[in-house]
């Protein structure tokens, strides 16, 4: 119920301003020690230790505080601070008696201190001693009047009761003190409703309607509550009467749909729905509201998805400028596995804002999954113009610039990513940036750089598999820093052992590095995993069977490779010499 969530709210509150209100307890004149028989001697020493209690408290020297306490008391052991200090000691250390007793004893004698009243109200309600916790809290509402707190406390003690009775009186006080409210007039028709006092229960409303004439949400909550009460024709009166006074009323007119639904009048139903969704005046959200009552019926009953599709398109129609609508229908599509379909209502989101990042992440998914990649680049330049902090658009987008060969806008566009990173940027995505940066440059011969820029994926993420395959070839190609090479190999291999590619790369590094019988076996495991359908494996391939003396198999597989369009001229020579030659 949202009255208790209330209740339990402002509990809450309660309960943490009671956490620091030690220090309001001093500041309080109820807070002094209480007139005693106490000497003027007595109460000096007193007071120094009181004092003495209290500064050792704030240095957090809680032993010697404590000790401080027990002199006080010794003192005088009806001193209310002292009490409640040390009743706090006690409870940090668990011993819940002590506590109990020290907070029961500082109330009593310091009866006019809220503070002290909370905090034994707080360790009662912790204990779950309802009996007490009602008891003080009476007490406390009618020694602090002012106080609301209690009040809330003790209407949720009353439910938790079920003393119903006593929580409508509560209540009503709650009511004394802030005026009338849908949340306390709701409460207690709920109440009244569960103890059989139905007439009470709509009187409760009625005044509330009565109260605030011209807040109709108070009439259509009438109304809705007549329905649900099975009072359709009062329920048909309030509606018709707030339409009389606001015709575009949509609370008014949704409850009046549901009044022609419940009725079984679907002729009226749907005319009414038709209202709703197809006249601009009533609000986006509403007719959010109204689709997602329609979609869940129409699955309930396994109905024509197009009904709910044709729907989408006549709203969308009518409010070309609204981005809320569109957005739900895209969902809608996306649940059929309508994705293409979405494309259309995507672009218009976009069309209306630009800044819509998961309509345009949304159309992104579909693009890629049609392989659509003029499409993507589209979606991807549109989100860099309108969130340019937002890297996943750089990312696919110099993706798709590759895919076209349009190497020096994919590397700027990679170079304007690197611009855009923050601290928090996701490493691994700014590693690809890099390692895309990496495989430009080195199909430019701008060897350095594609190194520089390898390194500086693999400083982001020295697990980024693509980075460390590439690099290790380009170095075993050119002879080059060949350990290196083979410990980055190695990596990949061991992520993806089944990977075609880094086998032959690793195979290939094998080779260099003249290690030939372990290089044919990684070769091997290569054409096993789809080595051989590409070219230059199966050349690689015969190039390491000859090393290791297999010249019959190397010849094999040099004549397959240039069947399969090799255009080398070394691997002709290789096999018109039959034998292998270094490039």
């Amino acid at each position: 119920m949202r009255f208790q969530q209330l209740t339990i709210l402002l509990l809450f509150i309660a309960l943490l301003s009671s956490c620091g209100s030690s220090s309001k307890m001093r500041r309080n004149s109820s807070d002094a020690p209480q007139k005693s028989t106490l000497s003027a001697q007595e109460q000096r020493r007193f007071e120094y230790y009181y004092l003495e209690a209290i500064r050792l408290k704030a240095q957090d020297e809680y032993a010697a505080a404590f000790d401080m306490l027990q002199h006080c008391l010794r003192i005088d052991p009806n001193a209310a601070p002292a009490l409640y200090e040390i009743s706090q000691y006690y409870l940090f250390l668990k011993m819940n008696e002590q506590a109990q007793a020290s907070l029961e004893a500082a109330v009593a004698n310091a009866p006019n201190n809220y503070w002290y009243a909370q905090a034994l109200g707080n360790y009662y309600m912790q204990k779950n001693d309802a009996e007490k916790s009602i008891a003080l809290l009476e007490d406390m509402v009618t020694r602090f009047p002012d106080r609301r707190e209690s009040l809330f406390m003790l209407v949720d003690l009353y439910g938790r009761a079920g003393d119903n009775k006593k929580t409508i009186s509560t209540l009503d006080k709650v009511e004394s003190l802030l005026g009338k409210s849908e949340q306390l007039s709701m409460e207690k028709f709920r109440i009244y409703h569960q103890m059989g006092e139905t007439k009470k229960a709509f009187e409760e409303v009625e005044t509330l309607v009565a109260e605030y004439p011209m807040d109709f949400r108070y009439q259509v909550l009438l109304g809705d509550l007549y329905m649900q009460n099975n009072k359709p024709n009062e329920a048909y009166a309030m509606f018709q009467g707030v339409l009389k006074a606001e015709p575009d009323n949509p609370l008014a007119m949704l409850s009046l749909a549901s009044y022609y639904e419940e009725t079984d009048q679907p002729e009226l139903y749907k005319q009414q729905i038709d209202k709703l969704l197809l006249e601009k005046q009533v609000p986006a959200e509403t007719k959010m509201g109204v689709m997602q009552q329609l979609v869940m019926q129409n699955e309930q009953a396994k109905g024509d998805s197009t009904k709910i599709i044709n729907l989408f398109n006549e709203i969308m129609a009518l409010d070309a400028d609204d981005d809320q609508i569109p957005m739900m229908y895209s969902q809608y599509l996306w649940s059929k596995e309508m994705y293409t379909e979405s494309i259309p209502v995507l672009e218009q989101i976009l069309r209306v804002d630009p800044t819509n990042k998961a309509a345009r992440l949304m159309l992104l998914r579909v693009a890629l999954r049609d392989n659509d990649y003029a499409l993507v680049q589209r979606v991807c330049e549109g989100g860099i113009d309108a969130t340019p902090d937002a890297l996943e658009f750089y990312f696919y987008l110099a993706i798709a610039y590759n895919q076209d060969e349009r190497l020096e806008e994919a590397l700027a566009v990679s170079k304007k990513a690197i611009e855009q990173v923050k601290p928090d940027s996701p490493k691994e995505m700014v590693s690809d940036f890099y390692s895309i940066m990496g495989d430009i440059y080195h199909s430019q011969k701008k060897v350095d750089d594609a190194y520089a820029s390898y390194d500086s994926a693999l400083s982001y993420n020295p697990n980024n598999i693509g980075a460390l395959n590439n690099y290790a070839y380009y170095l075993s190609v050119e002879r080059r820093d060949l350990d290196k090479a083979e410990e980055m190999s190695y990596k990949t291999v061991k992520a993806e052992p089944n990977n075609a590619t880094y086998l032959d790369t690793y195979a290939w590094i094998l080779f260099e590095k003249g290690n030939y019988a372990e290089a044919r076996i990684y070769i091997d495991n290569a054409m096993k995993n789809g080595g051989g359908e590409s070219d230059v494996v199966v050349e690689h391939c015969g190039d390491i069977y000859y090393m290791t003396g297999d010249v019959e198999g190397a010849l094999k597989y040099w004549k397959q490779a240039l069947e399969m369009g090799s255009k080398s001229e070394l691997l002709k020579q290789k096999i018109h010499k039959k034998k292998y030659i270094a490039e």
